[in-house]
C-alpha cells in the first residue's frame, strides 16, 4: 500500500488529523504525516492555529473515550503510551484522560477513576507542555500528538474492570461492601510493615517484617471468609485489578506475582504483550496481592543490585544471566515461603476455632476459578526457562529467604 500523500491545503484541521492518524495506523505515514504536522503547527494565521489546537484537543478527548470503551483505565493507557512512545506521548495521554473527565458529572464517575486521572498530573495545554517540558518544536509536538492518537486507536480490547466516566453507578460494578475501620486499620498496619521491610538494611529484619505482613493478611482473609460464609449475597470472587509487570525479567516478575496471588487465594492472568497481569479474587485478597507484590519487587531489586556488585566464581562481574537467574530463584523461593506462612496461619486459626477451614477456602477458590473462566475463557500456560547462572540462582534464593516469604509454577498467559 503506497504512503499517504498528505492533506490538501484546503482541508479542515479535523480532516487533516483524521487522515494523518489513519495513515499512521495503517503504516502509510511517510511524508504525508510531515505535511499534516506542518499545516497543523503553522501559526501564521492565528485563527487557523486556534482551530488546529482545538481540533487536536477534541481528537484526544474522543480517542480517550474510545479507549475507555475498550476496557482500558487512565493509568494503564498512559503507562502503555509511555512504554510505546516515551514521556511526551504519556503526557498527551494524561491530558486526554483529564479532558475526557471534565465532560462528565462527578456523580457518574467512579471515585477510583477520578483519583487515577488526578494522579497523572495532566498538562492543561498539551502542545505547550510537550514543547516546554520535552524541548520539542511546535511541529514536533503536533507530530507527537498525532502519533499518540494513532497509538490510542491501536490499543487492543481489555476486560472492563471499572465503569468509564458517564456510566458509573455506585455499587453496580464494584463490591457493595464498604471497608470497615478494622479493614482500614489492618491495611495500614500491613503497609507500615512492608514500608519498613523495604527500607531496612538488615535482611533478617526485612524477612521478619514481610513475614508478619503476610500473616496479618492471611488472618484477615480468614476472618473475612468466616464472616462472609454466614452472609448471603452476590459473590465478590470476580473482583479484579490489573498490575504492571515491566521488563526486564518480566517473566520472572510474572512468576512472582503468580506465587503471591496463589498464596492469597487469587489468580493472576498474564498479558505478556501488554506487560500487565490481571489479578482476580475476593477484594481483600486482591488488595493483599497488590501490596505484597509491590513491596517484594522493591526488596528483590534492592537485593539484586547489591548482589550484582559482587563477582562470580570466575572473577567476572555479575551480568544479565546472573540477574535473570536471581529474579527467577527469588520468585520461586518467595512462593514457597508465602505458602508456608499462609498454611501456618490457617492451622493456628483452625486450632483456635476448632473448625476445618480447608473446605471453606476450597469453595472460595472454586468461586474465583469460575469467575476467571467466565471472564477469560480458555487460558494457555507457559513454562519459564531454567536459570543460566548458578551463582545468580543461589543468590536469588538467599535473597528471598532474607527478604520475605514455589515450587516453580506455571504462569497463566493470555
Amino acid at each position: 500500500m503506497p504512503d499517504w500523500d498528505g492533506p490538501s491545503p484546503a482541508s479542515s484541521a479535523a480532516e487533516i488529523i483524521s487522515g494523518a492518524v489513519d495513515a499512521l495506523v495503517t503504516g502509510r505515514g511517510g511524508g504525508g504525516v510531515d505535511l499534516a504536522s506542518a499545516l497543523l503547527a503553522d501559526t501564521e494565521d492565528p485563527a487557523r492555529a486556534r482551530d488546529a489546537e482545538q481540533a487536536l484537543a477534541a481528537a484526544l478527548r474522543e480517542a480517550a473515550g474510545a479507549v475507555w470503551a475498550r476496557g482500558w483505565q487512565p493509568a494503564e493507557a498512559v503507562r502503555r503510551l509511555g512504554r510505546l512512545l516515551g514521556p511526551a506521548a504519556a503526557a498527551a495521554g494524561a491530558h486526554a484522560a483529564a479532558a475526557d473527565l471534565e465532560r462528565h458529572s462527578s456523580a457518574t464517575v467512579d471515585p477510583v477513576w477520578a483519583a487515577q486521572v488526578r494522579s497523572l498530573g495532566a498538562p492543561a495545554d498539551p502542545l505547550a507542555h510537550l514543547a516546554d517540558a520535552n524541548g520539542l518544536l511546535r511541529f514536533e509536538a503536533v507530530e507527537q500528538v498525532l502519533r499518540t492518537l494513532a497509538a490510542l486507536r491501536a490499543l487492543p480490547p481489555l476486560q472492563r474492570l471499572m465503569d468509564p466516566p458517564g456510566s458509573h453507578r455506585p455499587g453496580r460494578t464494584r463490591p457493595a461492601r464498604t471497608r470497615t475501620e478494622v479493614d482500614r486499620g489492618k491495611l495500614a498496619r500491613v503497609r507500615a510493615l512492608l514500608a519498613k521491610a523495604e527500607s531496612t538494611e538488615f535482611p533478617e529484619e526485612a524477612e521478619a517484617l514481610s513475614a508478619r505482613a503476610q500473616e496479618l493478611m492471611a488472618r484477615h482473609s480468614i476472618d473475612r471468609a468466616l464472616l462472609e460464609a454466614d452472609e448471603e449475597g452476590t459473590s465478590e470472587a470476580g473482583y479484579a485489578r490489573r498490575l504492571p509487570v515491566d521488563a526486564p525479567y518480566d517473566d520472572s516478575k510474572a512468576v512472582l506475582l503468580h506465587e503471591v496471588a496463589e498464596a492469597n487465594h487469587c489468580r493472576a492472568v498474564w498479558h505478556r504483550e501488554l506487560e500487565t497481569c490481571t489479578v482476580m479474587g475476593f477484594p481483600d485478597d486482591v488488595d493483599a496481592v497488590d501490596l505484597l507484590f509491590t513491596s517484594l519487587l522493591v526488596q528483590a531489586e534492592a537485593a539484586m543490585r547489591a548482589g550484582s556488585s559482587v563477582r562470580d566464581r570466575s572473577g567476572r562481574r555479575a551480568g544479565k544471566d546472573f540477574r535473570s537467574s536471581f529474579m527467577s530463584a527469588f520468585a520461586v523461593r518467595v512462593g514457597e515461603r508465602l505458602t508456608e506462612a499462609a498454611r501456618s496461619v490457617r492451622d493456628a486459626v483452625q486450632a483456635e476455632a476448632g473448625r476445618d477451614l480447608v473446605p471453606l477456602f476450597a469453595a472460595r477458590e472454586q468461586e474465583v476459578e469460575k469467575a476467571v473462566e467466565q471472564v477469560f475463557g480458555a487460558l494457555t500456560y507457559e513454562r519459564m526457562r531454567g536459570p543460566y547462572s548458578e551463582d545468580g540462582w543461589n543468590a536469588g534464593r538467599a535473597a528471598a529467604d532474607a527478604a520475605s516469604l514455589g515450587s516453580r509454577r506455571r504462569v497463566t498467559d493470555r
